[in-house]
């Protein structure tokens, strides 16, 4: 439970549905009605596997490449924290560098789902750094690291399925919200992710000094 209340909110904030299925609904608008209900589902899935692989594997590629997890945690902290300011500072900006980067993908089909639907503008490198930071802190066999990663996972899961959900009702979601609403939304997420990469940096920044300190 520790692990899924940890890893959801991280997910949620840097993968800010609500706000992205406003432009979805954009992208998606001119399609048929059977492709306009499949790629939802579609991108939901895609999303999943991407964050469980980073989840599983991104540990490992973090020792494969002699990463230390403090090294990740103050990287991570930092670029979470600029990507959440720019978010709370200029929204729109971020928004139309998501809308250029789907554009002209409304003459395709399916083959829009995975690029680049889900990836960049789904779960892009923001998610990727989350989801490996977070895996990146599993603690040992015997101390709990089944419940660790299954805690992980159901939140990888509950970020599908509202992914899932929020783009299969994007038209009512840009309908409810409107133009406002979708910058609030935004701006109170972005506001947690600068909160959570703060905290990432610190447990960082503790991480290298604390054996150094220890020391004296």
């Amino acid at each position: 439970m520790q692990a899924f209340l940890t890893a959801f909110p991280a997910l949620f904030s840097i993968v800010n549905p609500l706000s992205g299925a406003f432009i979805f609904n954009e992208v998606i608008s001119d399609r048929p009605p059977a492709v306009r209900a499949r790629l939802p589902r579609i991108v939901a899935r895609n999303s999943l596997v991407v964050m469980l692989l980073a989840l599983s594997a991104g540990s490992y590629l973090l020792a494969f490449f002699g990463v230390s997890l403090a090294a990740l945690r103050c990287g991570g902290g930092l670029v979470l924290a600029l990507s959440a300011w720019e978010r709370l500072d200029r929204p729109e900006a971020r928004e139309t560098r998501k809308q250029q980067q789907v554009a002209g993908s409304a003459d395709r089909g399916d083959d829009v789902a995975l690029f680049p639907l889900t990836i960049p503008f789904t779960t892009g490198p923001g998610t990727i750094a989350v989801s490996i930071a977070l895996g990146a802190q599993h603690p040992r066999v015997w101390q709990g690291l089944i419940g660790f990663f299954a805690g992980c996972a159901c939140a990888a899961v509950a970020m599908a399925a509202t992914i899932w959900a929020c783009y299969s009702a994007a038209d009512r979601v840009s309908r409810w919200l409107g133009p406002s609403g979708s910058r609030t939304i935004t701006r109170l997420g972005a506001f947690l992710l600068l909160c959570i990469g703060v905290q990432i940096f610190i447990t960082g920044v503790q991480d290298v000094l604390g054996p150094l300190l220890a020391t004296r």
